[in-house]
C-alpha cells in the first residue's frame, strides 16, 4: 500500500473564475491555490457500471456505461474497458463485492489504467475504500459531468454556477488528507478552542459556498430585471438531451453564431436571440442539455441559466429521431422539466436529424402521438420554414385578446392582471369587473384553475 499523500482528487477548477471587485475577492482562496487541476492528457480508465434486477437490468447498464463513455472522451480520457456486476444490494463500504474489486484491482495493472469511474454516484466512505482497494484514483459519474462543465464554462455566470456544484460535491469528502486551503492564518478570537485543519477547511469551504450564492442572487436579480421588459416578446426556449442539436437549430432559426461540437456539453451558457417572424418578435434561449442522473446540485446550481427555461413561453423540445433511445431521452427531459415546474407549458416537438433516419416509417407513428410536432434537419435546413410556422401560430394565440370577468370585484386579482399581462380595456361594475387583455396562454391557463369560480373568461 503507498503512503498516504496530502492530495484528494477532486474536479478542476478554472483560474479566478469570479468577476466582482478586486477588493472583495480578496478575502477569498482562489480555487487554483484551493485544489490540483485534473490532468487533461489522455488518461487511460476503466467503467464499472452495476445492474441492479429488477430495477435495472444489465441491457439498461450497458446503455448508461455506453453514454458514460462518451462523457469520459469528452472529458479526453481513453477507456480500456467496461466491467458490470450484478448485485441485489450495493455493497455499503465499496459499492462492488470484494471478488469484484479483487479483479478490478488486477485488470488496472494489467492495462495501465490512471482512473475507474463508476456510473453511479459514490459516498464519500466507498470512494475512499476503493482508492486504497484498487490503487487507482475513483470518480464517479457526478464528479466526471462536474469536471466536463468546468472545462466547458465560458461566461462568469456558468464558471460561478459550475464552482458551486463543485464546492458542494467536494464538502463532505473533506478528510484528514485535505490540503490547506489557504495559508492565511486568523489572528486572536478567530478560531474556536481546539478548532482542527479539516475543521478550519470546513469552514472556508462553506464561507465560498454562501458567497457564491449570494452571487449567483444577484444573477438572478439581474436577470429578472431584463425579463421585465420583455412582456411583449414570444419567448421561446429550446431544450433537449444533450447533443440533440440544439445549438445547431439555434442558428439555422436566427443566425446566431454558438458553438456547434459533436460532444456532450458543448453549450453550458444561455444564449439568447431576438428574431422578427412575420411582425412577431421572437425570442429564442438555448440551455445547457440535459442528462441521465444529472447531478441534483447542477440543477440547483445553473437555477438562474434554467429561468430561460421556466420562464418560456413555448417549449421547443429537440429530439435526436436517430438516436436508438430517443424515447428514453424524452422521458429524461420530460422528468427534468417537471422538477423545474415547466412541464406544462406549450410545447413542440422537434424531431431533428431525420436525414440519419433509417426507417421513415417511424415518422407516422410519432406525428400520431405527438399532436404538436415537426421533423427537421438542422444541419441540413430541412423543414426549418414548418417549424417557424408551428412557433408563429403559438406565438399568435399568445397574442390574442380575451375578455375575463372577475365576479366579485377583486381588485388584487386586477392587480395580478396588470402584471401579467397586458391591459387592453377594463370595465367597472358594481357586481363585477371585465377585463380585456392579453394573457400568455400558461399564465391564463393557471389564473382560471387558482380562481375557479371567481374568474370567467367571457
Amino acid at each position: 500500500m503507498p503512503e498516504e499523500t496530502n492530495d484528494l482528487p477532486v474536479p478542476p477548477y478554472h483560474e479566478d473564475p469570479i468577476d466582482i471587485e478586486e477588493e472583495e475577492e480578496k478575502k477569498y482562496v482562489k480555487p487554483s491555490e484551493r485544489m490540483f487541476v485534473t490532468e487533461r492528457e489522455a488518461e487511460r480508465v476503466i467503467l464499472v457500471g452495476v445492474s441492479r434486477p429488477p430495477s435495472q437490468m444489465r441491457y439498461e447498464t450497458d446503455e448508461h456505461l455506453d453514454e458514460l463513455e462518451l462523457l469520459a472522451e469528452t472529458a479526453g480520457a481513453v477507456v480500456v474497458e467496461k466491467v458490470f456486476q450484478n448485485r441485489s444490494a450495493i455493497k455499503v463500504t465499496t459499492f462492488i463485492g470484494k471478488g469484484k474489486a479483487e479483479y478490478l484491482a488486477e485488470r488496472c495493472e494489467d492495462l495501465n489504467v490512471q482512473t475507474v469511474i463508476f456510473d453511479d454516484d459514490l459516498t464519500p466512505v466507498q470512494q475512499r475504500n476503493l482508492e486504497r482497494a484498487l490503487n487507482r484514483k475513483v470518480i464517479d459519474r457526478t464528479s466526471l459531468i462536474l469536471d466536463i462543465f468546468a472545462m466547458h464554462a465560458r461566461s462568469n455566470a456558468a464558471k460561478t454556477q459550475v464552482e458551486l456544484a463543485q464546492l458542494e460535491y467536494i464538502l463532505p469528502r473533506l478528510t484528514r488528507m485535505w490540503t490547506h486551503l489557504s495559508k492565511q492564518y486568523g489572528g486572536i478570537g478567530t478560531k474556536g478552542p481546539g478548532e482542527t485543519q479539516i475543521e478550519t477547511d470546513r469552514r472556508i469551504v462553506r464561507d465560498r459556498i454562501a458567497h457564491l450564492k449570494s452571487k449567483l442572487e444577484r444573477i438572478d436579480r439581474q436577470r429578472e430585471t431584463q425579463r421585465k421588459g420583455r412582456k411583449d416578446i414570444t419567448r421561446v426556449s429550446l431544450v433537449g438531451y444533450t447533443n440533440v442539436g440544439k445549438s445547431t437549430l439555434l442558428n439555422m432559426l436566427t443566425g446566431a453564431d454558438v458553438l456547434v461540437e459533436d460532444m456532450l456539453f458543448a453549450t453550458l451558457d444561455s444564449t439568447v436571440r431576438a428574431v422578427d417572424i412575420e411582425g412577431h418578435d421572437i425570442l429564442f434561449s438555448d440551455t445547457v442539455g440535459f442528462i441521465r442522473k444529472l447531478p441534483t446540485r447542477l440543477i440547483a446550481s445553473f437555477k438562474s441559466t434554467l429561468d430561460e427555461v421556466v420562464e418560456a413561453d413555448i417549449i421547443l423540445h429537440v429530439v435526436d429521431i436517430a438516436h436508438p433511445h430517443f424515447k428514453e431521452q424524452i422521458d429524461v427531459v420530460r422528468d427534468t422539466l417537471k422538477e423545474l415546474g415547466a412541464h406544462e407549458k406549450p410545447t413542440i416537438m422537434v424531431f431533428n436529424k431525420i436525414d440519419r433516419l433509417e426507417n421513415s416509417g417511424t415518422m407516422a407513428g410519432l406525428r400520431e402521438e405527438y399532436a404538436y410536432s415537426v421533423f427537421i434537419s438542422a444541419a441540413r435546413g430541412m423543414n426549418i420554414g414548418e417549424l417557424r410556422t408551428a412557433v408563429l401560430m403559438m406565438a399568435e394565440e399568445r397574442h390574442r385578446e380575451k375578455e375575463f370577468e372577475l365576479r366579485p370585484p377583486d381588485f388584487a386579482l386586477r392587480a395580478e392582471f396588470h402584471r401579467l399581462g397586458r391591459i387592453i380595456e377594463e370595465e367597472y361594475e358594481e357586481d363585477y369587473i371585465r377585463i380585456r387583455c392579453v394573457l400568455p396562454p400558461g399564465v391564463e391557463k393557471r389564473l382560471l384553475k387558482q380562481y375557479a369560480g371567481r374568474l370567467f373568461l367571457v
